[in-house]
Formats: structure tokens, C-alpha cells, sequence
């Protein structure tokens, strides 16, 4: 999540329902069959669902159109450390200024990691998808982009990420970012964003991390002495709201606004889904428990 952006207040006119078209509607055609289930009404500009197991498609609302889609960028930055060969979860990454100084320039989220502290591969994971912390992007792209530089480095990462994106069949993709605070050309769409959730909860590690909703990193300080780090919150809330989540990732910013992808089990089946462009933190996760709901009653 991108936060701290000044003098912005987003509109929640948006998040009014507006029924009566549909029911009228409803009312030339005779009632609803028995059984049926009502397609529900989302305040977010765009959305998709799908059955996890099956891939098949539940709920469209302009599913293909290009947005901005904020810190759910890091659910691509996760999948393509979680990719690669030989990975040692268990790596130390030593945090840079650059890190520090790239969180305050952008006012972006935060983990709080300290310059000067060792923290292992997996800490940065947690890092980087329950705070959402831009320092921790920065510190994966870093580490597992190619590179004498650390902007080569963070380029190839990028790339890692756009040739991950194509492998997957995200045709509508484009990351010019590690983190979602993009140059200009960081965009998806709600289905390509579901295909790539689904595709990153194949990994055991993945889905233990967007599950959890606190985790207490400890850290190794220049001294060789353990800091114990204040405790990181999942800005998931379907977490402790949506009886059997299990993910996955918020994002938001001036442009995207407020997104969600997200993902509940119940009974053996999940489903899986995102949101883009919905007009407050309250209102994505009520969009995202409306789509769960009714992709449970298909």
C-alpha cells in the first residue's frame, strides 16, 4: 500500500449502489429463477473472479481494462524471488540507505527496516506483503536482480518481472516498477492480477506469508546483537473479517485508489479474485466479501 499521499482525499460518491436500473430490469423479465443467484454490485471500477480449481471465470466488470494497480505490483516481486533457482530463504540481505532514503523521497509504505541490519529473504517477503514495505521491494530487487549497479540490478529484476508476467499469459501487464509506485507504465488488469494470484499460491511460502496477519522479525544489527522489530500487520482486513481468506494483497495510490486481490477457501473450493479502482479501504474489502460470497453460491 502506497501511503502518505498529501492533500488527497479520493471520492466516496462512488461507493453508493445505485439499484434501481437492475431491479427494473429484473421486473421486465418476471422474478429471478428459483436458485438463482443475484450478480452482485461493486463500487471498484473493475473486477474479476474465478474458481481456483476449475479457472473458471465467475464475475467480470471491466476485467480487461488497463489500470493502475498500486502495491498489488508485490505479489509479482514475491513470485519471481520465489522463482528463483536454489533459493535460500534463509539469505541475509544487509539494508541499505538507498532503501531508507527511496521510502521517504516516494512517502511511501514502510517496514521500517533499519540501514545496517541483516535480514533474511523470508523476513523481506513478510516485509514486503503484510506492511506492504517499499524498503523491502527495494531490498528483493536489489538482491536477486542481475548487475555491477544497483539500477542494473533493479532493471533486470524489472524485466524478471514483465517476463514472468508474458510466461503467464498477462497480456494486458506492463511493470515498470518493483513495488507499484510506477514511472508512468505499471499497469493490469483485474483478470491478469487474478491469474498471477493464483499462480503465486502455488508456492508453499507464498501462501503461508499472505495468510499471516502479524510476524515479528528479528533482525542482526551491525553489532552482531538480535533486534526484535516492531510487529508487521497484514493490511489484508478480509483476514480477520472473511471467514476462510487466505490472501492475498492490497494496493493504493492517487491513481489506482483502492484495490484488493483476494482469496478464500471454503468446503474444498476456492475462489479467487481482485478488485481495481474502488473508492476506500472499507469499500474494497465490502466489494471483495460481495464477489466471494457469490462465487461461493455458483
Amino acid at each position: 500500500m502506497i501511503t502518505g499521499i498529501k492533500g488527497t482525499r479520493f471520492r466516496r460518491a462512488a461507493a453508493v449502489t445505485v439499484t434501481t436500473g437492475a431491479v427494473l430490469a429484473a421486473g421486465a423479465f418476471g422474478a429471478a429463477p428459483a436458485g438463482a443467484v443475484t450478480t452482485p454490485t461493486i463500487a471498484a471500477a473493475g473486477g474479476y473472479v474465478m474458481n481456483n480449481g476449475t479457472a473458471k471465470t465467475l464475475y467480470t466488470k471491466a476485467a480487461d481494462t488497463k489500470r493502475s494497480t498500486g502495491s498489488t505490483t508485490k505479489i509479482m516481486t514475491a513470485k519471481v524471488v520465489l522463482s528463483q533457482p536454489n533459493l535460500n530463504l534463509d539469505a541475509k540481505v544487509t539494508i541499505q540507505k538507498a532503501y531508507s532514503d527511496y521510502i521517504v523521497a516516494n512517502t511511501a509504505s514502510s517496514a521500517h527496516l533499519i540501514v545496517g541490519d541483516k535480514v533474511t529473504v523470508r523476513q523481506l517477503l513478510y516485509g514486503l506483503m503484510l506492511p506492504s514495505g517499499c524498503d523491502a521491494a527495494y531490498a528483493l530487487a536489489d538482491k536477486f536482480g542481475s548487475g555491477t549497479t544497483r539500477d542494473a540490478r533493479v532493471k533486470s529484476f524489472i524485466g524478471k518481472m514483465n517476463t514472468t508476467a508474458r510466461s503467464l499469459g498477462m497480456t494486458n501487464t506492463k511493470f515498470d516498477s518493483f513495488d507499484g509506485i510506477g514511472n508512468g507504465s505499471n499497469y493490469s488488469t483485474p483478470r491478469d492480477l487474478t491469474k498471477l494470484a493464483s499462480s503465486a499460491m502455488k508456492s508453499t511460502t507464498f501462501k503461508t506469508v499472505v495468510k499471516t496477519k502479524s510476524y515479528t522479525a528479528k533482525t542482526v544489527t551491525k553489532t552482531g546483537s538480535t533486534r526484535t522489530m516492531a510487529a508487521w500487520t497484514n493490511t489484508n482486513t478480509l483476514l480477520s473479517s472473511y471467514s476462510g481468506t487466505i490472501g492475498v494483497k492490497t494496493g493504493s495510490g492517487p491513481e489506482a485508489k483502492y484495490c484488493l486481490v483476494f482469496a478464500a477457501t471454503r468446503n474444498g473450493k476456492t475462489i479467487i479474485g481482485t478488485v481495481l479502482a474502488s473508492t476506500s479501504i472499507t469499500q474494497r474489502a465490502t466489494d471483495a466479501t460481495k464477489l466471494l460470497n457469490y462465487g461461493f453460491a455458483r
